[in-house]
C-alpha cells in the first residue's frame, strides 16, 4: 500500500539528521538545522515534499504539544519571585519592540493592522536558542541569563494573547467590538473551567491513574487530555493552541506535572521538528537570492533595533554596562513563536507574500547567527565598552579611602550572593569574621541587604566598586558566581589592586581551574569534583578506613588540582594503597520500634543474648538525650533506643531483619 506522507516523512527525517549531525560539530541548535531542512526539501528547493498538507497537519499537533509544556511549566508560585523582571521588563521590551515596528511598517506603506502585527513578530526572541546557549555556557543563574530568562518568560505568555487578537486585526469580524467581547467572555469561561478542572478533577483523576502503576496508561491520559482541551477551545472558536496552553496550565497544578512534561516531550521535539520544517519548505529561494542585499541590511536593522531596546530594557533596571550589553546580545534574533505567529498571520492575510519572504529570510538569519554572537559576546561586550571608556581598570585613579575599608580590617570579600555566597556570609558571621558581600543582581542584593550590615550593588570587577569594599586591605576574596568570564575579570581586576588578598575561586567545571589559577586566584574549587570527593569520603568511612588516610588521600587529590579523578589509573593506585582495616564491618545505627520493645521487656541486653545470636557487638545507646556507654550488658532495652551497633554486613542486615 503506498502511503505518501510516509516517503515524505522519511525524507525530510533523513535530510534533516544528516543536516543537524552537522550542525552539531560547529554548535549550531537544530532548530536552524530543521528550517534548513525545510528550504531545501520544500517546493521552492528540490520539492521532496509531495504530501504538503499532511506535513502541516503534523505541525500542527507540535504546536499543540509545545504549547501544553509551556502551560505546564508556566508557574505563578515560581515565576513570583521574578515578577518585576517579567512584567516589567519584558512588557517594556514587546510594546517598545511593538511601536517601532510599527512605525517603520506604516512609513514603508502598510497599513495599521498589518504593521500592528508585524511589530508582534519582530518583539519576540528565541527561548529554545537563547536558553540552550545559556545553559551549556552556565550562564543562566549569571545577572544578564536571569534577565534575558525573565524577558523571554514574558514573551513566551505574551505569544498566546497575541493568537488570539490576531483574527481581530485581520478584519475577520464585521463588529470587531462584539468579537472582543465574546472573546473575553469565552477566555474567562475557560479560566473558571481551568480553575475547576486543576482545583478539584484533575488531582484526583491523575492520583487515580498513577495507583495503577501503569506508565502506558499515565501517558495515554496525559496525551489524551492535552489533545482534548485542545479540540473543546476550538469548537469554541478559539485555537487549538491556546487550548493545549490552558491544558498545561491544568496540569502544572498536579504534583505529576514534571513527568506529564518529561512523558510529552519527545512527542514534541518529534512533531515540532515537522513545524520548523514546514515553516523553512516556505521560503522561496529565488526570492532570497535576488533580494539578499536588501535582506542582509533588513536583518543587520532588525538585529541593532532589538539590540537597543534590550539595552533600554535592562538600563531601566539600573544594571551596569556590561549586564545591559551582554542581554541585548542574547536577544537581538527573531523568534521560533514569531515563526508560529506568522503562519497564523498569513492564514487571515495580514502578511502580503513579498512581506512574509523578508520576514521569514530575516528571521532564518538572526536565528542562525546567534551561536556565533553569543559565543563571543563577552569579547564583543569589552570592546564596547572600551570604546566608550566604560571598562578601563586604572588602580591610581581613586585615591580616596573607602569609609568601609577604613572601618574594617582583614576582612572577606565575598562576590555573588547565591547560595554559595549566603552559606560563607552566615559562616562569616557566626564565627565573628568581618565582611562585604557584593552583588549585581538586584533580587539578590536585596536579599543580602535584608540579613547583613555591609551589602554594595555593583560589579565586582569595576575599580571603584574595589576600591569601596577595601579590597587592598582584605585578607581573602571569594568569587562565589556562576559566569566564568565575570569571574575571570574580576580576578583579573583586583590582582592590579592587590597582590596579597587570597583568591578563592568556585566554579563548576575542572576545565576552568587552569585559566583561573593563570589569572591570579590562589585556590579554584571546582564543584564537580568536590562532590564526587564527598561521597566517597562517606564512602571510605563506611569502609572502616582510617581517618588519617582519608584525610591524607582528600589532600592529595585537591594539592593534585584533581588530576587524581581526571588520571583513572593514579586514582586506581592511590585507592589500592589505602588499605581496608576492619574489612566487611560497619557501623549503623538501629531505631528499637515497639513489637520489639515489647518482644523483650524487662530484659538486660545481656539476657537477649545480642552478640551470641547475632555476633554483633553494641558500642552505645541514646535513649532521648542521653548516651549509655558503660555496662551496656545489663542495660534494660526500652521503645525508642537508638542503638549504635558494630559488627559484619551480614550479620546486621539478619538483625535488622529480626527487629
Amino acid at each position: 500500500m503506498d502511503v505518501p506522507i510516509l516517503q515524505d516523512v522519511v525524507i525530510v527525517l533523513a535530510l534533516s539528521l544528516v543536516i543537524i549531525l552537522l550542525f552539531q560539530r560547529i554548535k549550531i541548535p537544530s532548530l536552524i538545522g530543521f528550517l534548513l531542512a525545510g528550504v531545501i526539501a520544500g517546493p521552492n528547493g528540490l520539492h521532496l515534499i509531495s504530501s504538503e498538507h499532511e506535513v502541516e497537519l503534523l505541525s500542527e499537533i507540535g504546536i499543540i504539544f509545545l504549547l501544553f509544556i509551556i502551560g505546564i511549566e508556566f508557574s505563578l508560585k515560581n515565576l513570583a519571585a521574578a515578577k518585576y523582571r517579567i512584567l516589567g521588563g519584558g512588557s517594556f521590551q514587546v510594546f517598545s519592540t511593538i511601536l517601532i515596528a510599527a512605525l517603520v511598517a506604516i512609513a514603508i506603506g502598510l497599513d495599521f493592522r498589518q504593521a500592528i502585527f508585524l511589530g508582534f513578530l519582530f518583539s519576540l526572541s528565541s527561548t529554545a536558542i537563547v536558553l540552550k546557549i545559556l545553559e551549556e555556557r552556565n550562564l543562566i543563574a549569571a545577572p544578564h541569563g536571569k534577565f534575558s530568562v525573565a524577558i523571554l518568560i514574558f514573551q513566551d505568555i505574551i505569544v498566546v494573547p497575541m493568537m488570539l487578537v490576531t483574527p481581530l486585526l485581520a478584519g475577520v469580524s464585521e463588529d470587531p467590538l462584539t468579537e472582543m467581547g465574546w472573546l473575553v467572555v469565552k477566555v474567562l469561561t475557560f479560566v473558571v473551567f481551568i480553575y475547576f478542572m486543576a482545583k478539584y478533577l484533575v488531582p484526583k483523576m491523575l492520583e487515580w491513574v498513577v495507583q495503577t502503576k501503569n506508565r502506558e496508561l499515565f501517558i495515554l491520559t496525559v496525551t489524551a487530555f492535552c489533545l482534548g482541551v485542545a479540540y473543546l477551545t476550538s469548537l469554541a472558536g478559539l485555537s487549538l493552541a491556546l487550548g493545549a496552553f490552558f491544558a498545561g496550565l491544568i496540569i502544572s497544578e498536579s504534583d505529576y506535572s514534571h513527568q506529564a512534561t518529561a512523558n510529552v516531550m519527545p512527542f514534541r521535539e518529534v512533531f515540532i521538528s515537522f513545524f520548523f520544517i514546514s515553516v523553512g519548505s516556505l521560503l522561496n529561494l529565488t526570492f532570497f537570492f535576488d533580494h539578499i542585499l536588501f535582506i542582509v541590511l533588513l536583518t543587520a536593522g532588525v538585529i541593532v533595533a532589538k539590540f537597543l531596546l534590550v539595552v533600554l530594557t535592562v538600563r531601566l533596571f539600573k544594571y551596569p554596562p556590561r549586564v545591559m550589553l551582554l542581554a541585548a546580545l542574547s536577544l537581538f534574533q527573531v523568534g521560533e513563536f514569531s515563526l508560529l505567529l506568522s503562519t497564523v498571520g498569513l492564514d487571515y492575510g495580514l502578511l502580503p507574500d513579498a512581506v512574509y519572504q523578508y520576514f521569514l529570510a530575516v528571521a532564518i538569519l538572526s536565528m542562525g547567527i546567534t551561536p556565533f554572537i553569543m559565543g563571543t559576546a563577552g569579547r564583543i561586550t569589552d570592546k564596547i565598552l572600551a570604546l566608550f571608556g566604560l571598562n578601563q581598570v586604572d588602580a591610581q585613579k581613586e585615591d580616596a579611602p573607602s569609609a568601609w575599608s577604613e572601618e574594617c580590617k582583614d576582612h572577606i570579600v565575598i562576590v555573588g550572593y547565591g547560595i554559595n555566597g549566603e552559606n560563607i556570609s552566615y559562616a562569616a558571621q557566626k564565627v565573628g569574621i568581618p565582611h562585604i558581600i557584593v552583588d549585581l543582581d538586584p533580587e539578590s542584593y536585596r536579599a543580602a541587604q535584608s540579613r547583613h550590615d555591609h551589602v554594595i550593588f555593583g560589579d565586582a570587577s569595576d575599580p571603584l566598586i574595589l576600591k569601596e569594599v577595601g579590597i587592598s586591605e582584605a585578607r581573602v576574596l571569594v568569587i562565589a558566581i556562576s559566569d566564568p568570564d565575570a569571574t575571570h575579570r574580576i580576578i583579573s581586576s583586583v590582582r592590579i589592586f592587590s597582590k596579597t588578598v587570597c583568591i578563592i575561586v568556585r566554579t563548576r567545571y575542572v576545565s576552568e581551574i587552569d585559566v583561573n589559577l593563570r589569572l591570579g586566584a590562589d585556590i579554584v574549587i571546582p564543584e564537580e569534583f568536590e562532590t564526587s570527593i564527598e561521597i566517597f569520603t562517606r564512602v571510605m568511612k563506611k569502609y572502616m578506613i582510617r581517618n588519617d588516610r582519608i584525610r591524607s588521600f582528600i589532600t592529595d587529590i585537591r594539592s593534585s588540582d584533581y588530576l587524581m579523578l581526571t588520571d583513572k589509573d593514579r586514582l586506581t593506585s592511590e585507592v589500592s594503597n589505602l588499605g581496608f582495616e576492619i574489612p566487611n564491618q560497619e557501623i549503623i545505627t538501629l531505631k528499637v520500634s515497639e513489637e520489639v520493645a515489647h518482644e523483650f521487656q524487662g530484659k538486660t541486653l545481656q539476657e537477649i543474648g545480642l552478640r551470641e545470636r547475632f555476633s554483633v557487638t553494641l558500642l552505645a545507646i541514646k535513649r532521648e538525650r542521653e548516651y549509655i556507654t558503660e555496662d551496656l550488658h545489663l542495660a534494660v532495652i526500652q521503645q525508642g533506643d537508638l542503638l549504635y551497633l558494630f559488627g559484619k554486613a551480614d550479620d546486621i542486615y539478619q538483625l535488622n531483619d529480626a527487629f
